[in-house]
């Protein structure tokens, strides 16, 4: 089922006094380059640094008083376990996050920082997801899933809608594509939301689920995930591929050395820290600039939370 405008209203107003109004920045030098009017809504400076901060906090506001005595779990390598772990945590709500016993050691520090308890497991999707359903059964916690959760996709949404309140004459809307929440939540805020806006989404040729899912009908499922874009291995859903479906314009796939041209230009020309999934939406515009000349054109940036142990530069 297709959300209404009215629910993206109020899940705008529900997470507002808990996440952050994000900037939205412009570069003269990108602006050139590109041949359009570029707007970055910069999510990097989000509370947690992503916009999985959003979806998580609407994703608890929407539980009752006594799921949230039972607690929320879910399973993430990454943004989504530290976002369900601080907004639990704003909300006075436990939080189990289940992590691959190979996560990067300061993303679980992340999560304990912001007071989740983490179990960890063999680092197979197999074990999380067992694992999830243990605690869920044991404890009676309420399971937050990163991209297939209708509250998550409304949360994400609101990013946009700020972004169109700032700029509301935008022509389109580039969004990096995972498991497709946000490109799913920001699709709708520009149908509803923007002036015949469309929405792009750029996703990494080496997972290109996504794309393959919107040619084929039917939700594909990656048979590799060698991409730096860490963030975007994950695949489609079934609440989230509808929207994709009826809202999304075109999915455009870009190369490794794409993505990491784009998040260096970003760090040396904006002074911006962004994680590789954020450049994959710069990527996909710059790959297809041509077509996009002298239009209005808002890129969300995801978040900046890197490895900086393992930049690709």
């Amino acid at each position: 089922m297709i959300p209404l405008k009215q629910d993206l209203e109020e899940a705008y107003y529900r997470v507002r006094p808990y996440v952050h109004r994000t900037p939205v920045l412009t570069s003269s030098f990108l602006n050139t380059e590109i041949g359009a009017e570029v707007y970055l809504k910069c999510e990097n400076f989000q509370k947690m640094g992503a916009f999985k901060m959003r979806g998580a906090t609407n994703a608890i506001l929407q539980l009752s008083n006594d799921q949230r005595r039972a607690g929320v779990v879910t399973h993430s390598s990454g943004n989504f376990g530290q976002a369900v772990a601080l907004a639990a945590r704003n909300l006075g709500v436990k939080a189990y996050i289940v992590m691959p016993s190979n996560a990067p050691t300061v993303k679980k520090d992340a999560v304990r920082g912001y007071g989740g308890i983490i179990t960890e497991t063999e680092p197979t999707l197999a074990a999380r997801e067992a694992a999830s359903e243990k605690i869920k059964n044991e404890i009676g916690a309420s399971f937050l899933h990163p991209s297939n959760d209708i509250n998550v996709i409304l949360g994400n949404a609101t990013a946009t809608m700020e972004l169109l309140e700032v700029q509301p004459e935008l022509d389109l809307i580039f969004a990096p594509v995972g498991g497709g929440g946000l490109v799913a939540g920001t699709a709708l805020a520009a149908h509803y939301f923007g002036m015949n806006c469309r929405t792009y989404g750029g996703e990494p040729f080496e997972a290109d689920d996504a794309y393959r899912s919107l040619q084929s009908g039917f939700i594909e499922r990656n048979s590799t995930t060698n991409t730096i874009a860490d963030g975007l291995r994950t695949n489609l859903g079934t609440i989230n591929f509808p929207i994709i479906k009826s809202f999304v314009q075109e999915i455009i796939r870009v190369e490794e050395g794409e993505i990491i041209a784009a998040m260096r230009w970003v760090w040396e020309r904006m002074k911006l820290v962004v994680e590789p999934s954020s450049a994959v939406a710069l990527a996909a515009l710059n790959r297809e600039k041509e077509r996009f000349k002298n239009q209005k054109v808002g890129l969300l940036i995801s978040g900046g939370n890197v490895d900086f142990s393992n930049l690709p530069f």
